[in-house]
């Protein structure tokens, strides 16, 4: 019942660093243009939830 929620949800850190020692600059440059764009997706995440959550209070406040 709950299997997908957690096979989508990552572990407390969510992260594990790559070993880079051996990589190319053009690799690590793609590698840093990838981690940028989840940066992004993630603040868009939380970006989304803070804007569902303020029309939530302010539907349900009482004035």
């Amino acid at each position: 019942m709950f299997d997908d929620d957690e096979r989508r949800r990552p572990a407390a850190t969510g992260f594990a660093p790559a070993a880079l020692a051996d990589w190319s600059e053009e690799s690590l440059r793609a590698y840093i243009a990838a981690l940028k764009a989840e940066i992004g997706r993630a603040e868009a995440a939380i970006a989304a939830r803070e804007a569902q959550r303020a029309a939530a209070d302010a539907f349900f406040r009482k004035s």
